[in-house]
């Protein structure tokens, strides 16, 4: 376990997915993982679909440092709409050396209603 020198440890991010719109169903979906309050700024954001990770498609935004010494950031995914209707489930991962992994998951079930 280490601290920088303003004496923050790691902490890890809260993740939000964000489901497509309805609108976008048709052809191909687009899917975002927020991430929000990481430290530092070297945790990395993946993404796994039906259980299996995925790196083509897949956009990472910088970093941003927010007034409370945390990070922010995000990724998006692209999907054919028939895989994700078939995926059974989409997650997002935040990934730190040493730490336990954070994921958030969508059920693609629930988000086609």
């Amino acid at each position: 376990m280490f601290a920088d020198s303003a004496g923050v440890g790691v902490v890890p991010p809260t993740l939000t997915v964000l489901p497509p719109s309805k609108e976008e169903q048709q052809s191909s979906v687009t899917l975002v993982c927020l991430a929000s309050g990481g430290f530092p700024s070297t945790w990395k954001l993946g993404w796994k679909v039906g259980g299996s990770s995925r790196s083509s498609e897949v956009s990472n935004s910088l970093e941003v440092l927010g007034r409370d010494g945390l990070y922010s950031w995000s990724s998006t995914l692209s999907l054919p709409a028939d895989q994700w209707r078939k995926a059974g489930s989409v997650s997002c991962e935040a990934n730190q050396s040493g730490q336990t992994p954070v994921t958030q998951s969508l059920d693609p079930a629930h988000c086609s209603e």
